[in-house]
């Protein structure tokens, strides 16, 4: 229980097994909605072909997006792509690793859904057998072009009168299904063929690049979800602040009509503890124009990653309107948010 308790909490704490997770689960949905697909082909020569392509690449298409909708990432690579520069330069290597990471897992339910199409072979009949060459079966030769454009139409349908029991019919549906179920493997030894080849010659090449870059984007992920939590804890002690300053504000009112007692401990002004301190980060904060001054200071000008370096408009982005400390005390020159 424990060991699972652990391999839990570092499933959440990283993102990449987030994204992995959700990619399997994403997959595994595929083959569920495949499987319980009921496929039906009209039979019928100007719709067979449109009906059979548009269910082996609609799906896929509509899985590729909710691949990308659920991946965090690539929210992440939009704003580091579109956002101001600042005080921040953008590095387009990150940005294309970034998007490589993003369409990987986005690929893989696509994947998944057009190779159980192919190795399935259903939709490659239905949307190829007006297609096929009469010439390579006998069993048209005393046929009219008409009757044989009529019979191939109606070929995914087994159970019509008009091919049932046909040889013809089985002769054709077997040759495109063993076409498709070829096409199908063949892709599937091809992905298996590139990632084993990635796997095995990317400790041949030079790291440095590929660590670098996958270090700046993990970063850049981490960084907008501490913002985020930030955000909210400060949001929490903001308001926490504010109650504690109308309640403060009302003792004299309260006083007045006899509603406050002598033995009651009093409240502290201005968000302050029962031992007279405060949170260091909302210090300089004591307003909302100061809290939309420092949202739109972290959007259009990012900090630099030098933490050596001097802190430049960070210093004084909250100077003004700025509570003044107590005599004796200093304000903290960076504002966590």
């Amino acid at each position: 229980m424990e060991k699972f308790r652990m391999f839990f909490q570092h499933f959440q704490s990283s993102s990449e097994s987030v994204m992995n997770g959700i990619c399997l689960l994403l997959a595994a949905v595929t083959v569920k909605l495949y499987s319980s697909f009921d496929f039906s082909c009209p039979c019928l020569a100007r719709y067979n072909a449109l009906y059979g392509l548009g269910l082996l690449l609609t799906p896929p298409l509509g899985l590729f997006l909710c691949g990308l909708l659920a991946n965090r990432q690539s929210v992440v690579m939009v704003e580091e792509w579109c956002r101001p520069m600042g005080q921040r330069r953008k590095d387009p290597g990150i940005i294309r690793y970034m998007c490589s990471s993003v369409l990987q897992r986005a690929l893989a339910a696509p994947l998944v859904w057009i190779l159980l199409a192919l190795l399935d072979g259903k939709c490659f009949v239905c949307a190829f057998s007006s297609s096929v060459d009469p010439e390579k079966f006998l069993d048209f030769a005393n046929m009219t072009p008409s009757q044989v454009q009529l019979f191939l139409a109606k070929v995914p349908c087994k159970e019509n009168e008009l091919v049932r029991d046909s040889p013809a019919r089985k002769a054709v549906s077997r040759y495109l299904r063993c076409l498709s179920q070829a096409i199908g493997w063949s892709i599937t030894l091809l992905l298996i063929v590139v990632a084993f080849l990635a796997r095995c010659l990317r400790p041949c090449f030079d790291q440095t690049v590929f660590l670098q870059r996958r270090y700046w984007s993990n970063y850049v992920d981490l960084e907008q979800k501490l913002f985020d939590e930030t955000c909210c804890e400060h949001a929490r002690d903001f308001a926490h602040r504010c109650v504690m300053h109308f309640f403060a504000s009302m003792q004299s009112e309260m006083r007045a009509r006899g509603l406050r007692r002598d033995h009651e401990p009093p409240v502290m002004p201005n968000g302050l503890d029962s031992d007279g301190s405060r949170k260091a980060h909302l210090r300089a904060v004591s307003s909302r124009e100061q809290v939309d001054h420092l949202l739109s200071t972290w959007y259009s000008s990012k900090p630099p990653l030098d933490l050596v370096a001097s802190p430049g408009p960070w210093a004084c982005g909250l100077n003004h309107r700025a509570p003044t400390g107590a005599p004796g005390t200093r304000l903290s020159q960076h504002t966590d948010v």
